[in-house]
């Protein structure tokens, strides 16, 4: 039986947020190598607790083992190579401009600057992935190595597994001798626990993975503060995919099967998920379309992760599917839930219907055909900001449409060269983020180490005596780290 959390609180919502301030000084205090052993002993953690991890997160997901296992070894990574990235002092940009008393007309002052951490960040677990964007998750690794508390907000579709996580984080915090309240770990099912936390004056930023509504009001809570916070929310993304039809006269059957398997994985439920393809009417787009529609008849429903997404899925695809001239298809073996679905409209239809444009989160897919590359120009300018874009196109038609190479870019955090969307490499060249209403800031991501930043904030030392500066700073560096001096990279 799945265990019931009460909500925390309100008074000892204040007193954890309490302690986390408190914390905030002596943590951003620690060297970059005591954060760094810290989030290492969270992996290690982790990875000594998986199976027995795993197992609890099957139970409350519904997503298979292998997944999941796959999942705790990313999230590990993820701790690891964010600390070591911190440890490297990537995120600290540390600028120097040494003084110039003899310059004329007018002497410069010694100038250095470094970012340092925000304070406290409320962290709030995403209902898609238990591990990688949840208690331990992506948003934590980032906000601990930067050296800010972090106060984690559990999604109640997998509070157990969360909670879990939390004790294996809080015991590698006590044994890193980190200060009490650098982390933790609360319940709130209730929308005040999530307003209570993102307009506390104790919390400095927020980091939030879900649905664009829930995202949405973190973002307007935080702006109606007296003094307001940064929120970095990863909300929707429909991860439009341009179809050339060169391309597809090419090799319309390996695109189709690479689709398939792009749409149905993990039964649609990735934010990278391609929700839309966009072709212009030619032969190679009907064989791509008769070879997708046979593939996705194949694929059989399964389980969503919760109740509640599964809901979702089933009333906004059933919306979708009654738009006047919205056609299914295809739809792939029938099920309780997560029903695979392939529709399609017209260029005209889809860009008089704001409806159509909006995400349905599943295995869902819709097809929208245009006339000639001017319909598919049109739909690519009304299209909102994206995680990722896709084109399916050769060298030659790349160069000839350049207007909708450079209106796709516009559109997007991610822009992927005949591939497919889901899969998203932990790695400090890797953009989990895109302009509104894909996020709530494009200029940052959620995935690789420079999210870190995210956390941060640049402070300028004019004028110090060296000994007084941050080490970061200081002329013997002594934390080897790169740093930028009088406009040359130097170690």
């Amino acid at each position: 039986m799945p265990v019931t959390y009460n909500d925390i609180s309100l008074p000892d919502l204040d007193r954890t947020l309490t302690l986390a301030t408190q914390a905030f000084v002596p943590y951003k205090n620690t060297s970059l190598r005591a954060r760094r052993d810290f989030l290492h002993r969270v992996a290690t953690g982790l990875e000594a607790d998986r199976d027995a991890l795993v197992r609890l997160a099957a139970g409350e997901t519904h997503l298979g083992t292998d997944r999941l296992a796959g999942e705790v070894a990313r999230t590990c990574w993820q701790l690891r190579s964010y600390a070591d990235g911190a440890l490297a002092g990537h995120a600290l940009e540390a600028r120097i401009d040494t003084a110039l008393p003899d310059r004329k007309p007018a002497p410069r002052v010694d100038i250095r600057k470094m970012m340092v951490p925000l304070g406290p960040v409320a962290v709030f677990g995403s209902s898609n992935f238990p591990f990688a964007y949840s208690t331990a998750g992506g948003d934590t690794a980032c906000a601990l190595a930067a050296g800010c508390p972090v106060v984690v907000k559990a999604h109640p579709a997998h509070a157990s597994t969360s909670e879990r996580v939390a004790g294996i984080v809080l015991e590698a915090a006590e044994k890193s001798g980190m200060p009490a309240g650098v982390f933790a770990h609360v319940h709130g099912a209730s929308f005040e626990i999530g307003k209570a936390l993102v307009t506390h004056p104790f919390i400095k930023a927020v980091g939030f993975t879900g649905s664009t509504a829930g995202g949405k009001a973190l973002f307007d809570w935080a702006n109606l503060r007296p003094k307001p916070i940064p929120v970095f929310s990863e909300m929707g993304s429909i991860n439009p995919v341009f179809l050339l039809p060169g391309k597809l006269e090419e090799s319309a059957p390996t695109v189709a099967a690479q689709y398939t398997a792009s749409i149905t994985q993990g039964v649609g439920q990735f934010c990278t998920n391609p929700g839309l393809l966009i072709g212009i009417k030619s032969q190679g787009l009907d064989i791509f379309v008769e070879e997708l529609s046979r593939a996705i008849a194949k694929v059989p429903s399964a389980p969503m992760l919760h109740p509640g997404i599964a809901k979702a899925y089933a009333e906004k695809r059933a919306a979708a599917l009654k738009q006047a001239g919205v056609d299914t298809l295809a739809t792939g073996i029938e099920g309780p839930e997560g029903l695979p679905t392939l529709a399609s409209t017209t260029a005209a239809r889809f860009l008089e219907n704001p409806l159509l444009h909006q995400e349905v989160f599943g295995p869902y897919s819709l097809l929208v055909v245009c006339e000639n590359p001017g319909e598919m120009l049109a739909v690519a300018q009304h299209i909102e900001g994206q995680l990722t874009s896709t084109l399916v196109a050769t060298e030659s038609e790349f160069h000839a449409h350049p207007g909708l190479v450079e209106t796709i870019q516009q559109r997007c955090g991610r822009f992927i060269w005949n591939g497919v969307p889901t899969g998203v490499e932990v790695v400090p060249s890797m953009q989990h983020g895109g302009p509104y209403p894909a996020t709530t800031d494009s200029r940052f991501t959620s995935v690789g180490e420079d999210g870190i930043k995210r956390f941060m904030r640049p402070l300028c030392f004019q004028q110090f005596p060296d000994h007084l500066l941050p080490e970061a700073l200081q002329d013997a560096n002594p934390l080897g780290i790169w740093r930028l001096v009088n406009g040359e990279w130097k170690r």
